[in-house]
């Protein structure tokens, strides 16, 4: 009989006896948070995790205890990647290629939330160009690494709820600037991704999905201000089904429970092209009153392929 998890379900339970030795899984931003106790539990597992962070001093600090817990052959390996930077997400993809060493599965945790107006390297608003394009590139450029059985696990987070992806002002040029309509575009582009990589690789016997982890006090949350982090609790205040709180954090261990029960205990028809909450496939909620579940706009093939190419315009690069 398989085990059901939920809302508050840790890594280690969702994994438990898992021998994930000889699993090449690729983890981005390692450096803090989620990414730490994610790659945490793959290596104790046996699994050999390559992370990416901006800085790899403070990764190497914030990942002791992951490559001190590895057994069964796990391991650690970190590599430089700022996903705001173009040229530093080709430079660690070709890092990766020039290994020829093929993943098991692409966990794209890394991001930033609720940041100040601002632009990439590259010049794109910060948290669409960091949390989509950053991965959209990285990961179209390895996908030749993702052998058949592998899978795809976007983070994304309930907050796409707050906007979708808007393709004629991606960057805020003419459309007034809010921090959570940003993360929202950003999250909601984060599935669309999914989607549309899903459709791409599954005949190939590659899957994605993406996720909302929960809400978990991390770094992510560094640019709020009390004013800001007040607006976002005002927002999440509407009710579920019979009253439930709308708003609960979660533990780190608890947020990453998705991101490992998508990726490698779940099975790969049952997540394919949709998106999961709390250890479960979500359901198709399209009122604004509801915290949980996905939005359709959020799951449309056709916005996902019209996301697909103009992030191939915006990038310069088609796949």
């Amino acid at each position: 009989m398989t085990k059901t998890f939920g809302f508050e379900s840790t890594t280690d339970e969702v994994l438990k006896g898992a021998d994930l030795s000889g699993k090449r899984i690729l983890v981005t931003g390692v450096s803090a948070g989620l990414g730490v106790e994610t790659a945490r539990t793959l290596a104790a597992h046996g699994a050999l995790v390559v992370g990416t962070a901006r800085d790899l001093d403070k990764a190497r600090r914030a990942t002791e205890a992951v490559v001190a817990g590895a057994t069964n052959g796990g391991g650690l390996e970190l590599v430089e990647l700022d996903l705001a930077s173009l040229a530093s997400v080709r430079s660690c993809a070709d890092v990766l290629l020039a290994a020829s060493n093929p993943f098991d599965l692409v966990i794209a945790n890394a991001g930033v939330m609720a940041c100040p107006q601002g632009t990439t390297a590259d010049g794109f608003e910060t948290q669409f160009g960091t949390n989509h394009l950053g991965h959209f590139l990285l990961i179209n450029r390895i996908a030749s690494l993702l052998k058949p059985g592998s899978r795809l696990v976007n983070l994304s987070s309930a907050a796409h709820r707050f906007a979708d992806v808007h393709l004629d002002d991606p960057n805020f040029e003419r459309t007034p600037y809010s921090e959570f309509t940003a993360y929202g575009r950003s999250k909601t582009a984060n599935i669309l991704f999914a989607v549309e990589f899903d459709r791409r690789h599954r005949q190939k016997g590659v899957r994605a999905t993406a996720l909302h982890p929960g809400g978990i006090q991390t770094e992510l949350g560094r640019h709020m201000t009390p004013e800001i982090r007040q607006r976002l609790m005002d927002s999440l205040s509407a009710s579920l089904p019979g009253g439930l709180p709308a708003m609960k954090y979660k533990t780190v261990p608890q947020g990453s429970a998705t991101s490992v029960w998508a990726g490698i205990v779940a099975p790969a028809d049952l997540v394919g092209g949709l998106y999961c909450e709390d250890c479960h496939v979500a359901e198709l909620v399209d009122d604004p009153a509801v915290f949980n579940g996905v939005r359709a706009y959020a799951l449309n093939p056709d916005r996902a392929r019209a996301l697909w190419a103009k992030s191939e315009e915006m990038v310069g690069e088609r796949f």
